[in-house]
């Protein structure tokens, strides 16, 4: 029997690589062959932040970096197939999520925008891309977000058996997973997101590896209870959120009445505050549980700790102990989405994003 492969494409809200990864259609699943997270250059990740600081950008610099993201995404197609002497005639297709800029999910006229030209992707590769994937959901009503829920109970969910699924990238999401077909998966609110943009402010860095630096200062506990009165963390799911509303002035603002604080105390507040939202939600939708961590978060060990700390009625390991690993979990979701619309297969997201109706998610673009 041939394998049937397929390609995933996830650029997420921090900005730091493109995760592509390798995934083979199974009797029992998704499988991941291989993965691949190339940093995005220097050039390319600070224009990328421009625009979603800014949210103004003339055409011609939306078009270059739209094309250059694209031509990035390709080149990363290449170097995975190389890395694993894998030909792109063995590939079905690839399901690139693109980079999002822009994500307005309850405006009056709500939109969601991703760049990375899939037809750029399909012409390079020499393989069929699909694209677009969220912005069918919120035609029929739905949020756009997250779409990874579905993914996560068709190849995670085990009978008789309640799991969560949280996803730390820069934003938090979790996937309740029962044992009937019912999902329910929402973003609890920021995940890595403030902390890598105040470390990045403070220290220069991308991100606080390992949780080093938040391991250097202490909780103030009046920030915390500050950034814990948002309105977000009282309206109930359907939700979703994203750099329009949690991001660095988002952060200064907040920040006016403590000056003096030390850039580590501001630093350990983020992470607990992080923790704290991810938590009370898990704990709102289970008493207790198997919690499968993954996203970059999953590598913060201090982060790990004060999820298992708070939750001390659930145990909480990453998707490693469901053989994905916890860096590609959302680049194989996306291979997964591409096969579903090569299969005209209706995503399950009205208990997800509170879309009317389920939907074929995604366009396809052939070489």
């Amino acid at each position: 029997m041939q394998k049937k492969y397929y390609i995933g494409i996830m650029s997420g809200t921090s900005l730091d690589a493109i995760d592509v990864v390798i995934a083979e259609r199974t009797s029992h699943g998704f499988k991941q062959i291989g993965g691949y997270a190339p940093d995005l250059t220097p050039f390319l990740r600070t224009q990328l932040l421009k625009i979603c600081h800014k949210k103004h950008v003339d055409l011609q610099t939306l078009g270059v970096i739209d094309h250059q993201f694209a031509l990035a995404c390709a080149e990363a197609v290449h170097q995975l197939l190389e890395k694993h002497h894998i030909s792109s005639k063995m590939i079905i297709a690839i399901g690139s999520h693109g980079q999002t800029i822009y994500h307005d999910p309850i405006g009056k006229y709500s939109f969601t925008q991703q760049i990375g030209d899939a037809n750029l992707i399909a012409a390079k590769t020499q393989i069929p891309c699909v694209s677009d994937f969220r912005r069918m959901d919120m035609a029929y009503g739905g949020q756009g977000a997250p779409l990874v829920p579905a993914f996560h109970h068709a190849v995670f969910s085990k009978e008789h058996e309640t799991r969560i699924i949280l996803n730390i990238g820069g934003f938090a999401n979790i996937s309740l997973l029962t044992s009937d077909t019912h999902v329910l998966g929402y973003d609890t609110g920021p995940g890595n997101v403030l902390m890598d943009d105040w470390i990045g402010k403070t220290q220069g860095k991308r991100f606080d590896k390992d949780g080093l630096f938040a391991k250097q200062g202490k909780v103030t506990k009046k920030l915390l209870k500050l950034l814990l009165n948002d309105i977000y963390f009282t309206q109930s799911p359907p939700k979703s959120t994203g750099r329009e509303k949690f991001n660095l002035l988002y952060l200064e603002d907040k920040l006016k009445g403590f000056s003096g604080i030390l850039a580590e105390d501001v630093q350990r507040t983020l992470l607990e505050f992080t923790a704290q939202t991810i938590c009370n939600e898990i704990q709102r939708q289970s008493k207790g549980c198997f919690v499968f961590v993954c996203g970059g978060g999953a590598y913060n060990s201090l982060l790990m700790s004060r999820l298992q700390a708070l939750l001390t009625q659930h145990t909480v390991v990453t998707t490693q102990a469901l053989n994905i690993d916890p860096m590609y979990v959302e680049a194989v979701a996306f291979a997964w989405l591409a096969e579903q619309r090569l299969l005209e297969q209706r995503i399950a997201l009205k208990s997800i994003t509170g879309a009317e109706k389920n939907a074929i998610l995604g366009c396809v673009y052939l070489p």
